[in-house]
């Protein structure tokens, strides 16, 4: 992954596109912070101010400023429609 972007993924446990990208994500040693929606209400808050939805999985990249503040650099929705771009953000081959 890029140095300086982070990856959050939000998922639900009933969601197949879900559990296909964190295996992807697994299976490639990305690091990554998991936020289970379907666990958690404050998840799926963050969820809707980042994407304007409640569509999982999300992919949430972030980057650190200066002061440690992070902001989103970049929002996919879905992970097979996205994959080529994820692999981009993630620089994999």
């Amino acid at each position: 992954m890029s140095h300086d972007l982070e990856l959050e993924l939000y998922t639900r446990p009933t969601c197949s596109d879900c559990q296909a990208a964190k295996e992807y994500l697994n299976a490639q040693n990305i690091k990554y912070v998991h936020k289970n929606v379907g666990e958690d209400e404050r998840f799926e808050k963050e969820l809707k101010e980042i994407s304007g939805s409640r569509i999982v999985p999300s992919f949430a990249f972030y980057k650190k400023g200066i002061f440690g503040k992070k902001r989103v650099v970049k929002n996919l929705i879905g992970f097979e429609n996205n994959k080529e771009e994820i692999k981009q953000l993630l620089r994999l081959k």
